[in-house]
């Protein structure tokens, strides 16, 4: 188990660090992919922001970051919204010399019901914003990664990932939100977008809600997706469980390493 430990990201958030979480992290050696919201950002002092980067950074743990996304929309056609958008990606790119992430994930942000009408302009921002995120976190050894949330199907993101692909921008495939929300299975997001996959976030579902359930507590098929995945890629792309309880990490990791393709 110590060698699946090491090779997956752990959910959890910067106020949940700073609340406790940063001591269960470091005794189980957990490497944290890290949630950012409003009031972390605006609310968390400098001294002990740093002092979690420090011991994170002591104990040798991989770091990744999950960057705010709660209504934020940089593709929207109003010049207000985007400012909002963007001041609270400047905020997350002050941490980023301090925890060193290996990768940021960000919500795509397309919802087809609110967007459509204005596809292209939504694409025209959405790509100039990206793009230049990337730039910014790449000489800090960072990697965006755009995730799908309410997106029906992997259409909806195939132009956006494209045009960003000389960025290093790649796909946090969000196994959950897809068979919660989409309209296409998992394994197809694999078959059209795989090769863009950079990150997985991995919890399962009933298939109606996005319930965030350990792995095989639902009724998502995790291996042939995996397999699939891994065939694709020298390397299997960065595993982070997003479970939101700290007693489902036993069970969500029991679970993974019941469908994983080979052992770590």
């Amino acid at each position: 188990m110590e060698a699946l430990i090491a090779a997956v990201q752990v959910h959890t958030s910067l106020r949940r660090l700073l609340a406790g979480d940063l001591e269960h992290f470091l005794g189980r050696r957990l490497n944290p992919e890290i949630a950012f919201d409003a009031e972390a950002l605006d609310g968390c002092g400098t001294e002990a922001v740093s002092r979690v980067a420090g011991a994170l950074r002591g104990a040798g743990l991989r770091v990744s970051f999950h960057g705010p996304f709660v209504d934020l929309a940089v593709g929207s056609s109003d010049p207000a919204v985007r400012a909002v958008a963007a001041r609270r990606f400047e905020q997350i790119l002050a941490l980023v010399p301090l925890f060193r992430p290996v990768t940021l994930v960000a919500h795509a942000g397309y919802d087809w019901r609110r967007h459509e009408y204005f596809r292209p302009v939504w694409m025209e921002h959405s790509v100039r914003f990206w793009s230049q995120l990337a730039a910014r976190l790449a000489p800090f050894g960072c990697r965006l990664v755009l995730e799908n949330v309410f997106e029906r199907g992997p259409e909806e993101m195939a132009e956006l990932l494209a045009r960003l692909a000389a960025d290093g921008v790649g796909l946090c495939l969000d196994v959950g939100h897809a068979a919660a929300f989409g309209e296409e299975p998992p394994a197809g997001w694999v078959e059209r977008l795989g090769r863009f996959v950079g990150e997985l976030h991995l919890h399962d579902n009933g298939g109606r809600r996005d319930e965030h359930l350990p792995v095989g507590r639902g009724r998502i098929e995790f291996g042939p997706l995996l397999a699939r995945l891994w065939a694709m890629h020298p390397e299997p792309p960065l595993m982070t469980l997003e479970i939101h309880r700290r007693g489902d990490l036993e069970e969500s990791l029991a679970g993974l390493a019941r469908v994983l393709p080979r052992p770590l």
